[in-house]
């Protein structure tokens, strides 16, 4: 699946991306610096009404957002390992128990640590098309 989109329409494509998402818990952002992941997350997030202040998880490493579902409170992971130099550095962080935890996670430059995501996590790849375009590709593996 693929999508071009800026901020104009960045919601649309976020609605799309949660149709195509199905019942997947585990994403894995992929994308150089500044190409807008945390800006389409928290375009995720809107759509999913998180009332929590979406942000870059840079410095926390992973943040906890929740959503209501049908009644039912529920919680998005979105994490973020750019500061963290290795899968062990990783696994004292806790972000397992997050990837494993049946909720939604949302997480930044997974190349920190490739091996300790479930096989069903789903791969988002984003791309500076232009300074206002971006190209949004999403794959199981």
């Amino acid at each position: 699946m693929e999508w071009s989109y800026s901020l104009d329409n960045i919601n649309r494509v976020a609605k799309d991306f949660w149709k195509n998402a199905e019942d997947s818990k585990v994403f894995a952002f992929h994308g150089p610096m500044g190409a807008g992941k945390t800006t389409f997350i928290h375009a995720l997030c809107e759509m999913k009404e998180v009332k929590d202040v979406v942000g870059s998880p840079t410095f926390s490493i992973i943040n906890e957002y929740e959503y209501d579902c049908a009644g039912t409170k529920k919680v998005i992971f979105h994490i973020d390992l750019f500061r963290l130099k290795d899968e062990e550095e990783v696994r004292q962080t806790g972000v397992e128990d997050c990837l494993f935890s049946n909720y939604i996670c949302l997480v930044e430059w997974p190349e920190r640590a490739p091996a300790i995501f479930p096989e069903n996590t789903i791969h988002v790849f984003i791309e500076l098309v232009d300074d206002k375009t971006r190209r949004l590709r999403i794959a199981n593996n």
